[in-house]
């Protein structure tokens, strides 16, 4: 059972998970996050900061209706955290509200906690261990496994107090279920890998979903019991402050927070401290400050606060196992992807375009804490090239850059203000500007007549392609203003088309004097064809009149 999954289509590669996680077993890859199995730690902080809320927990809601549809009795296991997360309500009140879920009864996880604390003890008295590490905490063991494994032997194998608890169940109810209830996204690991103690694991939030869905409603009703002093355990330091400490040979320490564990990891693993016995836990602030109730219920101070004033001054009356009953194996993690080479990963940085050490910005916003690290994540499958804001916006503002410098085409931009905000190169000389700096930041009105850029902004319609003279730089080109609302930026595109509007002109002109000179060569010749049809007109009359007189002398005769 995969306990963390991820829905694709929430993703929004913002790396936030990447960048919280402190062992980095994030994948990212085809604009999609994926948890790497074998290498998370179950810690839930990719969870906890999703801001699409694409990272999921399994729910074994139904898992749990069904092993209730069965005749064996089911126990709940109800970690003590449980008062930070419900405030203002006791055992009593909580124990009330489940059973009417159907379980059978319902008893406090601390209780196998005491059992817990008392085998610590044995193993700092008895066995006089170098360096013990607490196993309470499931996500720790994970991080031990799986990237410290030959600190396993400092590493107590004793079984959690959920573990130890629902073992105690078992023992004492034939046949029993049991279903831990907590805040704890790696208990549902835990109680799927590591044996048959644990039937089944909710979160606070599965049970208050159940609760709603059922209506029932939980009401506010305190109760107390001297004998609960393991209650303290889901507290930072609250495993010492359930144990003696009466051994001189140990320094005793409380470490919480992933971040501060993997570093007393590093120390042991420098030699750097001996003889203690350090109480560690992945979340900061211990169980209260689990996934589950960090996501939605941050209180630290208020959680830690209800917790103490909740627990007893003595521990609970359990009859201790023996210690092999108590005792679990760990796995020795996995095999770690060999480590790149230098040369590696000096060509995954030249990709970034990290050719020198100053290019190496360690922004961390791909999620990684310096460009090296990301560069070893590229070569191992984990991360793109493309995730490196800086590396895209110098590509992106590089291209942008190059066509605008080398666009024939003037481009200004403007702000809603009709500043001046960049000009390129082809603007100025269309405009008979020496550099940027003679116009940038003062009102286009210098430049330009302002009116096309005052209606765009207040219309939103684009001027497209009208083409004018403007007389102060004895040019004309065609104008094209669009405003962009989200940036609230006016761009203007100035082509510069003088040549073509004066070869137009020309070529009227030529075309007006060819019709003229035809018209005058139309003119001269129907004054010609007038003079010759007067001419003709003329010798006409004469030879009528030459005819007539000889005809009539011939007639006389």
């Amino acid at each position: 059972m995969e306990c963390l999954t991820l829905k694709k289509s929430n993703c929004k590669n913002c790396y936030k998970c990447i960048r919280h996680c402190p062992v980095k077993s994030i994948r990212f890859t085809g604009n999609q996050a994926y948890i790497i199995g074998n290498e998370c730690i179950m810690c839930g902080q990719c969870f906890v900061v999703c801001p699409q809320n694409a990272k999921q927990i399994v729910d074994e809601t139904e898992k749990v209706k069904v092993l209730l549809q069965d005749r064996d009795p089911v126990i709940v296991s109800l970690a003590p955290s449980f008062i930070a997360n419900y405030e203002g309500v006791g055992i009593e009140e909580m124990r009330k509200a489940i059973k009417k879920l159907g379980f059978a009864d319902v008893e406090e996880t601390a209780i196998g906690a005491t059992i817990v604390k008392r085998e610590y003890e044995r193993l700092c008295n008895e066995e006089k261990r170098d360096i013990v590490i607490t196993s309470c905490c499931h996500s720790v063991n994970l991080l031990i496994e799986k990237h410290f494994p030959h600190l396993l032997p400092y590493l107590a194998d004793v079984l959690s107090p959920m573990q130890a608890h629902c073992q105690e169940i078992k023992r004492r109810i034939p046949n029993a279920k049991t279903v831990f209830i907590g805040p704890c996204v790696a208990k549902k690991d835990e109680a799927e890998n590591l044996g048959d103690y644990v039937d089944a694991v909710l979160t606070f939030d599965e049970l208050t979903a159940w609760f709603k869905s059922a209506g029932i409603t939980l009401e506010e009703n305190m109760d107390s019991c001297n004998e609960s002093k393991a209650r303290l355990f889901p507290t930072t330091g609250g495993v010492l402050k359930t144990m003696a400490l009466d051994n001189p040979d140990y320094t005793y320490l409380a470490i919480d927070g992933t971040e501060n564990c993997i570093e007393a990891l590093k120390d042991i693993e420098a030699g750097g401290l001996k003889n203690c016995f350090i109480e560690m836990s992945a979340c900061t602030g211990s169980c209260v400050g689990g996934p589950i109730m960090e996501k939605h219920r941050r209180s630290p101070v208020k959680a830690y606060s209800a917790v103490s004033r909740y627990a007893g001054k003595e521990d609970f009356n359990v009859i201790q196992p023996v210690n092999n009953e108590i005792r679990k194996e760990f796995s020795h993690g996995y095999n770690k992807p060999a480590q790149p080479s230098e040369y590696e990963i000096k060509e995954a940085l030249r990709q970034m375009g990290k050719v020198k050490p100053e290019d190496e910005l360690n922004c961390g916003s791909c999620g990684y804490n310096t460009c090296r690290e990301k560069a070893k994540a590229i070569i191992q499958g984990k991360a793109e090239i493309s995730m490196c804001l800086p590396f895209l916006k110098d590509r992106a503002e590089n291209f942008s850059d190059y066509i605008t410098r080398n666009t024939p085409n003037g481009i200004i931009v403007l702000n809603d203000k009709l500043e001046v905000q960049q000009i390129n190169t082809a603007a100025l000389r269309i405009l008979n500007l020496r550099s940027p700096s003679d116009i940038l930041g003062d009102q286009v009105v210098r430049i330009l007549d302002p009116l096309d850029f005052i209606e765009v902004s207040s219309t939103g319609k684009v001027v497209r392609d009208k083409r004018e003279y403007l007389t102060e730089y004895d040019k004309y080109v065609e104008k094209t203003v669009v405003y962009d609302k989200d940036y609230r930026v006016i761009l203007c595109i100035l082509r510069d088309v003088t040549t073509e509007e004066v070869a137009r002109e020309q070529k009227e002109s030529i075309s007006r004097q060819t019709v003229d000179i035809a018209d005058k060569v139309v003119d001269k010749q129907m004054r010609i064809v007038q003079e010759i049809a007067s001419l003709l007109g003329e010798t006409a009359a004469e030879t009528k009149i030459a005819l007539t007189k000889l005809k009539e002398s011939i007639s006389d005769e």
